[in-house]
């Protein structure tokens, strides 16, 4: 048990038969009447964001998460599998529970967030920034870089990424897997 004094960002909450991570939360002192806590919270098991008013003191039940580390093998029918790097034991997932599957390539390390009371997985992250290389693109035209202009890039893992003209197919880019977005050309 927690009360609201302890809310920090990535608290995880168990509330309405689920787990919530706290995005942001504000304590809000009113001139009036009694403080409260405004929270924003993502839900771990379906991954949709709910805001929620706590009163001050009230208190919350928490639940105990780990990330674990973890190296994605393949996909195939059943889902995506992974490898425990440290007990080599491998497990296999559903799309649903990784954001952005499309940037995950063979090899990456990801971690993987488990209720460590139950041992059952909840969500998949991806490191903030994938490198990953531009299998095509439409060559860009010279001249036309005066404006911010941006032309769509298929990456190795089939993902198609917003790139500016100057990136040419065979290029290495470093892509944010926040919201899939090209971040810069890989040196």
């Amino acid at each position: 048990m927690a009360s609201t004094a302890d809310f920090k960002n990535g608290l995880c909450l168990e509330m309405n038969n689920d787990i919530f991570s706290i995005v942001e939360f504000q304590h809000v002192k009113p001139g009036k009447g009694a403080a409260f806590v405004r929270t924003k919270m993502k839900s771990l098991r379906t991954g949709k964001t709910l805001e929620k008013t706590f009163n001050a003191g009230e208190k919350v039940t928490t639940a105990r998460v780990e990330k674990r580390a973890h190296q994605f093998l393949y996909k195939d029918d059943l889902g995506y599998n992974f490898m425990d790097t440290d007990n080599f034991e491998q497990i296999s997932l559903e799309e649903r529970l990784i954001e952005r599957s499309n940037l995950l390539k063979d090899g990456q390390l990801v971690d993987i967030l488990v209720h460590a009371e139950h041992e059952t997985p909840l969500s998949v992250e991806l490191p903030p920034f994938v490198e990953l290389m531009i299998t095509y693109t439409e060559p860009g035209i010279k001249g036309d870089t005066a404006t911010n202009a941006l032309k769509p890039a298929t990456v190795e893992t089939g993902a198609t990424v917003m790139v500016p003209l100057f990136v040419e197919q065979d290029t290495l880019i470093k892509v944010d897997t926040r919201d899939g977005s090209y971040s810069e050309r890989v040196k």
